[in-house]
This record gives structure tokens, C-alpha cells and sequence, in this order.
């Protein structure tokens, strides 16, 4: 799909398309977080356990999304950038970029772009702490209810998102800027990156910026030696979900990177197993991270920390188990958050 810029009459048009939809409400039934309606980068419209066990084409998207991008010299304007929804003209430097989720803001402030408009996530509606440096980018909705109108009163050169969060309002999208969507975040951090980076003429910066994160993750786990603990990662969600992160998964690659071994039963390629309450002795290990999506009182936090099985698990009584920032550990899904659980794995594993 070839887009240039537009005339006001034009704007216009998509002015109005936006204000048409916003009125019925944005259904982003393919948005999502990883993991679900509650958890990040699923689907809003899915039940948690399909989006947990990964769903159509999710073993192979990070092979997909790698062969996407462009073929543009650097500097070269216009470019043409393949994405998850086919192909975006971008005629110059984007200079007012939106972004539909939080991966999409770390990809860009990191970068050194702050954005005009962000839709944050249900359970974290606010600027990301870790991402103050964002500037003031305006409220476009949240991901899993996009606000065109507000969007298209922005005035954008660029919107990028992913086809798994935001499918459904690809084509509104379109008609107000040139649109680039990854196939899905999570576990495909680093190849949605260089995408996001390709579309703003910053590839290099993109590449350095993970080779940096890849050489700090190498030096933590020569640091950790041969034998390195085992880490479970236990993420509470609303409505009784209670998820252990497997290796398709934003913290997983992470894990990986390090060389630092899972549990049996989270060292499967996929997202994330779950569990009940009831079995919370399955997330055992040397080690155990917890995250907590939203309110912590919506959740079963409380009720499997409780539990018997809990207080008895080797990591609880060596004192290994801690809580971790949700929006970092699990939300960040870029390379700004990726430093940072590196961070805490660093002053955790290491003291």
C-alpha cells in the first residue's frame, strides 16, 4: 500500500472516519497484552489459555518479522517498509510518530524520538516510570480501545503498532498515516525493533543499541559461571490467572540471553504455562520473580501466597522470591526494559 501525504481534505476524510468509529468505540478485538486479555501481547477478544499456548503462526514469528523492513539506503526518502499488513510508503523523516503500545514507545524513546500520542496499557495507564525521557506524548485510548479521532487530531507522519493488538483498526489507521505493524510484541522484541527502526531511518543506532544489551547479557551470565540458578517466573493476572512465563515470552528471551536455565515446565516454547492457586508449588525454583499485572487485589496474589504449598517452596524459604516491576519485567517489551531486568537479575543473582 503506497501512502503520501495528504491534502486537507484528505485529513478531513480520515478526521471523520476516525469520529464515525469512535462513536461505536474502536473494537480492537485482535489487540491484547503478552498473554491475553489481562497479560500482554495476546488478545483482548481470546481467552487467556489459547493466547498463552501462542495461537496461529506464533512458533515462527520472529523468523517472519525479521524479513520484514525495508530496502532503503539509509537517508533514502521515500521509503517503502513490508510489515505484518503488507507494504507502507513513508515519503520523509516521520517527526510526529505515534505509538499503540508500549514496546513501540521503549523502541522509539530509545531511539531518541518522543512521541506525539501513546496508548498505554489497561493495567498501567500512565507514562511508564522507566520512560519519563518520552516527553509528553498525548492519550490516544489504550491499546485494547484505540481512540482514532484523538489520533488523527495529532496529525501523525507515522503510527506504528502491531497486527495482533490493533488488526481491526489497521485500515482507519491507514488513512490517516503512513501505519507500519510488527506481526505481534513479546518474545519478538528485537526483530519488531528493527522494524520500528527502519520506518524512522535509524537502523545503526537500533543495531548498536542491541548489540550493547546482547554483550551486557553475555558478561551477566559468564559472571553467574557453570552453574547457574534456576529462575521461575510466576506473573499474577485479574480474574484468577495466574501465569508462569515460558520461553516465547519478552522475559524469556531475556533468561535466554543470559543462560540462565529454567524449570521443566517453563522451558517450553511457548508463552507461558498456567497454574491455580491450588498448585502454586509448580512455580518453584531457585529462584522466583513475581510480577502483577494491575491491581494486585484483583488478582490471586494473595490467595496462592497463602497457601501452605507457597511458604514451603525452596526459593520462599531461602528468601529468593521477589516481587519485579510489571512494567519493566513484562510490559517493557523493548530494549530500555530489557537493560533493566538485566539490571535487577544483576543485583538479585549476583549480591
Amino acid at each position: 500500500m503506497s501512502l503520501r501525504r495528504r491534502g486537507t481534505a484528505a485529513v478531513a476524510l480520515a478526521v471523520a472516519a476516525a469520529l464515525s468509529l469512535a462513536a461505536c468505540g474502536s473494537d480492537s478485538s485482535a489487540n491484547g497484552k503478552e498473554g491475553g486479555s489481562s497479560a500482554q501481547a495476546g488478545s483482548g477478544a481470546k481467552d487467556s489459555k489459547s493466547v498463552a499456548k501462542g495461537g496461529k503462526d506464533f512458533a515462527d514469528a520472529a523468523e517472519k518479522t525479521a524479513a520484514l523492513g525495508t530496502d532503503a539506503a539509509a537517508g533514502q526518502w521515500p521509503r517503502t517498509i513490508r510489515h505484518a499488513m503488507g507494504s507502507t510508503e513513508i515519503p520523509a523523516q516521520p517527526k510526529r510518530v505515534v505509538v499503540l503500545d508500549v514496546g513501540e514507545l521503549d523502541n522509539v524513546v530509545s531511539l531518541g524520538v518522543k512521541p506525539v500520542g501513546l496508548a498505554p496499557t489497561e493495567g498501567s495507564p500512565e507514562l511508564p516510570s522507566y520512560l519519563k525521557n518520552a516527553g509528553r506524548p498525548k492519550n490516544i485510548g489504550t491499546i485494547n480501545s484505540l481512540n482514532l479521532e484523538a489520533i488523527a487530531a495529532l496529525k501523525p507522519d507515522l503510527i506504528l503498532g502491531s497486527q495482533l493488538r490493533a488488526a481491526n483498526s489497521y485500515d482507519e489507521l491507514s488513512k490517516i498515516a503512513p501505519t507500519v505493524f510488527s506481526i505481534r510484541p513479546g518474545f519478538t522484541w528485537k526483530e519488531n525493533y528493527l522494524l520500528n527502526a527502519a520506518a524512522l531511518d535509524r537502523t545503526a543506532q537500533a543495531k548498536a543499541n542491541l548489540a550493547a544489551y546482547e554483550k551486557r547479557a553475555k558478561a551477566l551470565g559468564e559472571k553467574l559461571g557453570a552453574h547457574k540458578p534456576t529462575v521461575s517466573m510466576v506473573r499474577y493476572l485479574p480474574d484468577g490467572v495466574i501465569r508462569l512465563y515460558a520461553n516465547d515470552s519478552f522475559i524469556g528471551t531475556i533468561l535466554k540471553d543470559v543462560g540462565i536455565p529454567r524449570p521443566k515446565n517453563q522451558d517450553i516454547e511457548d508463552l507461558a504455562a498456567e497454574i491455580s492457586p491450588e498448585n502454586i508449588d509448580q512455580a518453584d525454583a531457585d529462584w522466583i520473580f513475581t510480577g502483577v499485572y494491575g491491581d494486585a487485589k484483583a488478582t490471586d496474589k494473595s490467595k496462592a501466597q497463602a497457601n501452605p504449598l507457597w511458604k514451603n517452596l525452596k526459593a520462599v524459604k531461602d528468601g529468593h522470591a521477589h516481587d519485579v516491576p510489571d512494567e519493566t519485567w513484562y510490559l517493557g517489551l523493548g530494549v530500555t526494559a530489557a537493560n533493566a531486568v538485566l539490571d535487577d537479575l544483576q543485583k538479585y543473582l549476583t549480591a
